[in-house]
């Protein structure tokens, strides 16, 4: 087994494509057939494989998300870092804490249209940290 802790800064809500820093881990484990576990640690921001060819499918799962998860909220009690902070912790049960990706070959046995993305759900920029296994 490898694992690396990989580390990223977001500009604030939105997607960051972390398809190429998961690959580089995988290159480094020298595992060619496995599986690639990746974890992130925060319970404001989440994981997801979705279409990374066209930029609307991001654009469009963001316009939703808004819609149907509006920061500042009435009805949230918890607001200890500003209007986005439940509206963040809902955001994030709504989508993946851990993704389990196939290694083939040494790479990730990803779709032709798939890639990997943090998405942050702060609205402010933040350090986030990835913690990925490869067995």
């Amino acid at each position: 087994m490898h694992r690396e802790t990989v580390e990223i800064r977001s500009a604030g809500r939105g997607f960051q494509d972390v398809t190429e820093q998961i690959s580089g881990v995988i290159d480094r484990s020298n595992i060619r057939d496995g599986l690639c576990h990746v974890f992130i640690q925060h319970t404001s921001a989440g994981l997801l494989i979705a279409e990374n060819a066209d930029p609307d499918v991001l654009v469009d799962l963001e316009t939703w998300m808004s819609a149907a998860v509006k920061d500042g909220d009435p009805r949230f009690r918890h607001r200890a870092e500003g209007p986005d902070d439940m509206s963040a912790h809902i955001r994030t049960l709504l989508t993946e804490t851990a993704l389990t990706i196939p290694v083939q070959a040494g790479r990730l046995a990803l779709g032709t249209w798939q890639g990997i993305f943090v998405w942050e759900h702060r609205t402010h920029p933040h350090s986030r940290r990835l913690m990925v296994s490869v067995t």
